[in-house]
């Protein structure tokens, strides 16, 4: 038996090439003995994602045809609600064996467990989600996420009851896939939500991660005496073209595809690049905030700007859009001295603690911050060129996230919010169209070592 692995789609869909060829990579390499299966995040985020809520991906999983497919935190993006209507609408079934509606019942009804059978063997498939997603998805806010090693436990211990021949988890977990790996006996741990790629074994298990936006599948083999992926590239792949026009229909239709400046330097926009400390994309985005609101400060969350092609020549509405791409609303919050140090020491991470290449949780605008990484401790704070004054008062403009996530930037709260400027995502375009698209380095974020 084989599996075609797929997962964190993501913003794939805002570029109808990429995922024609997707879904080509996978009708290419499918047959009578294999399943095609997806790990989460395949409906959200993205441009189309934000203004569909979702039924972007419908397209792609009618032409696919999955045969398994579990939650990942974005799938939540929409609202219980929403994400009941994609399960409800998609071909594929859902599985879950550990998210929850409010009453404790399965989510959507959905099954925590199949089992398939594919030239005479018979594998179970789990479906398992990161129980963190409440606390970056708040809009999953109600819905509950058992812990997932105990539901995992009792799944596998349905299906041994069942005689299956392999076991094999779909998960959204990321990094807790190791630790799965050894409290569970299955054959595969297909993940995702970690945006690296990932072909691995622990304890004898197989562990698969695409990485993101539709680039890659794992072709998962599961004769033998153990598990074995191989790697396939989507840009290898035929365009299916049914899927890339459908998805350009659905572009044209929303102006998406509009013109608003251009780029004569191209702005890479990787997640390692972001994480490492100032970079040109973060500096657009905290720019385009400052300016929108006019305040002292401007500040976005790392994880909050997505990995996707550099920026370069025309750029589009969706172009700019992708580059955060959340309805979360821009805010000017009112903060003070000391609680704005304290952001730039939560937006710095201690060294080594996410690996060597990423060090900033967070990027300004209207800032210099000094962090010295051997004692780790902020040692420079200047607004417009003035050490921050711990008895000052500051505005600062940032989206929603940054403010509702205690777990990730404890300084703000909803409570310091003082003005709401509409989507956050339409300061970028505005900014773009006014003042241009030439973001530079500046020395915002500076890392120094005793």
């Amino acid at each position: 038996m084989r599996l075609l692995h797929y997962s964190d789609v993501e913003n794939a869909y805002d570029d109808p090439e990429r995922i024609g060829r997707l879904a080509g990579l996978v009708g290419a390499r499918r047959d009578d003995r294999t399943l095609v299966v997806g790990t989460g995040d395949n409906t959200a985020p993205g441009v189309l994602a934000l203004l569909s809520e979702g039924r972007q991906s419908l397209d792609f999983f009618r032409a696919v045809r999955p045969n398994a497919e579990t939650f990942g935190n974005h799938d939540f993006d929409f609202g219980p609600d929403r994400t009941r209507e994609l399960v409800a609408d998609s071909p594929q079934p859902w599985l879950s064996a550990n998210v929850r509606e409010p009453d404790g019942s399965p989510f959507a009804g959905v099954d925590p467990w199949t089992v398939v059978e594919r030239g005479g063997t018979r594998v179970g498939l789990i479906g398992l989600t990161d129980p963190a997603t409440p606390g970056m998805c708040p809009a999953a806010t109600g819905l509950s996420f058992a812990d997932p090693i105990e539901a995992a436990r009792d799944a596998v211990d349905a299906l041994r009851g069942r005689g299956v021949d392999r076991i094999v988890v779909l998960s959204h977990l990321g990094r807790l896939d190791d630790e799965l790996a050894v409290a569970v006996d299955v054959d595969a741990i297909l993940g995702g939500h970690v945006h690296s790629e990932r072909r691995d074994r622990i304890d004898g298990t197989l562990l698969t991660r695409p990485g993101p936006n539709g680039r890659v599948v794992w072709e998962v083999e599961l004769g033998g005496d153990r598990a074995t992926a191989t790697r396939r590239r989507a840009a290898d792949a035929p365009v299916d073209r049914t899927v890339a026009d459908r998805l350009r229909a659905r572009m044209d239709k929303t102006g998406l595809t509009e013109v608003v400046g251009a780029v004569d330097e191209p702005i890479r926009r990787e997640r390692s690049l972001r994480y490492a400390g100032e970079c040109r994309v973060a500096n657009l985005v905290t720019d385009a905030y400052r300016w929108a609101t006019g305040t002292d400060v401007g500040f976005a969350n790392a994880g909050g700007l997505r990995d996707g092609p550099p920026l370069s020549g025309e750029v589009t509405v969706a172009d700019l859009v992708g580059l955060s791409p959340f309805g979360g609303t821009l805010y000017t919050a009112e903060v003070t001295g000391t609680e704005l140090r304290r952001l730039l020491t939560e937006t710095a991470a201690p060294d080594g603690a996410l690996g060597s290449d990423r060090r900033w949780w967070g990027h300004v605008s209207g800032m210099r911050v000094v962090w010295d990484r051997a004692r780790d401790e902020l040692v420079e704070a200047r607004v417009g060129g003035e050490r921050v004054a711990r008895d000052g008062t500051y505005t600062l403009a940032t989206n929603g996230f940054v403010l509702a996530s205690d777990d990730w930037f404890a300084p703000l709260t909803p409570d310091h919010a003082v003005d709401e400027h509409g989507v956050q995502y339409e300061a970028l375009v505005e900014y773009a169209r006014e003042a241009g698209i030439a973001p530079e380095l500046e020395g915002r974020l500076v890392d120094v070592r005793g």
